[in-house]
């Protein structure tokens, strides 16, 4: 039965091609800071923040290839796309928030540290995207969707 389930899942054109578009933005992240930094650091492979958002790719990817393959009048395409909207804003408004204030908690963290009153490690600052790494994302989405649900 399980073994029906996996297969199942890995014929899935839709999931198949979501998870592509999620690779292939996490992996762009990973060029992106190879060559800025001249180093490669796993983290970027399976963390958040950076450009393009795979948040953005993965969910526009998703809304994308619902509506080739159901219509894009479809209920499917319509919930997927709300998932999407949602998916974008948290990954640009609510996170890039939480990033902002990690950074000025941290300000405050080494101001304390300094004066010899807390010894906390430091909060993760890049945990959200800008605007444009939310775009790039959406639009690599649907790219991929476009290309892998037409062939």
């Amino acid at each position: 039965m399980t073994d029906n389930i996996f297969a199942q899942a890995f014929e899935n054109k839709i999931l198949m091609t979501t998870i592509s578009a999620w690779l292939i933005a996490q992996s762009i992240k990973v060029i992106i800071g190879v060559v800025r930094q001249r180093r490669f650091d796993f983290r970027w492979f399976v963390g958040t923040g950076g450009m393009p958002s795979s948040h953005a790719a993965g969910a526009s990817c998703l809304a994308t290839a619902i509506g080739i393959e159901y219509g894009f009048n479809s209920v499917l395409f319509a919930l997927a796309t709300a998932f999407a909207l949602v998916v974008m804003f948290d990954a640009h408004v609510v996170r890039h928030s939480t990033g902002r204030q990690a950074y000025i908690l941290n300000k405050i963290m080494e101001d304390i540290y300094w004066k010899g009153r807390i010894h906390e490690g430091r909060l993760r600052e890049l945990v959200g995207h800008t605007p444009i790494e939310v775009i790039i994302g959406g639009i690599l989405g649907i790219i991929i969707a476009i290309v892998s649900m037409n062939h």
